[in-house]
């Protein structure tokens, strides 16, 4: 298998933890990627132009995050990372959907507020953004003490929301976010200790 990838992408740091924890890091071959260069063939096999995009042992191109984590859970005899049991697969999926709403919603305010040109910039709408990141926070944050940490069996849940706020700190250092949710600051920290976070701590481009 081959990951198109970048190097500080919280979506493609998904990825990569769920290949540590289902034991298929070393099957895959990573081949950076930049999405915004205008030479790069990226679209011909994701036409959404994005990384992460994996390519399977077929040849066939897999896209996006989700799809991909949900795929090679498929390709291992190991603990899953999406629960079989119905109801532990939708309380897994639901709070990995308000990690991933929390990703969207920052690289919209990194966007509206870092990137784009002065004269361009809507308030509003940075504080549309920062409003969702808030709320996915807080989701998180009460659901903080149900969720795996260093040790135990792990879902996408917490590799969602443990890939959003290690890219939140790259990006919005001073976001504050661990001042009213001492519950789920103290979570971070615990699974930052956990060997497939450690491994795929994202560095500033």
């Amino acid at each position: 298998m081959k990951l198109r990838y970048s190097p500080t992408s919280p979506y493609v740091r998904k990825v990569s933890i769920t290949a540590i924890e289902t034991g298929l890091a070393e099957r895959i071959e990573r081949v950076s990627t930049d999405p915004w260069s205008a030479e790069t063939d990226l679209g011909q096999a994701n036409p959404i132009g994005k990384v992460p995009c994996l390519i399977t042992d077929a040849g066939d191109a897999v896209y996006d995050s989700p799809v991909i984590c949900e795929y090679l859970d498929s390709q291992h005899d190991g603990q899953k990372i999406i629960p079989a049991d119905p109801d532990a697969r939708i309380k897994a999926l639901t709070l990995a959907a308000a990690g991933d709403g929390m990703l969207d919603a920052g690289v919209l305010l990194l966007i509206e507020t870092v990137r784009r040109p002065a004269e361009l910039k809507w308030d509003w709408w940075a504080e549309r953004q920062q409003t969702v990141v808030n709320r996915c926070m807080d989701v998180a944050d009460a659901a903080a003490d149900s969720m795996a940490t260093t040790d135990g069996p792990i879902t996408i849940a917490e590799i969602a929301i443990g890939a959003g706020l290690g890219w939140i700190d790259l990006r919005f250092p001073d976001m504050g976010w661990r001042n009213d949710r001492p519950a789920l600051a103290d979570w971070f920290d615990k699974i930052s200790d956990r060997l497939s976070f450690e491994q795929t701590v994202p560095v500033q481009a």
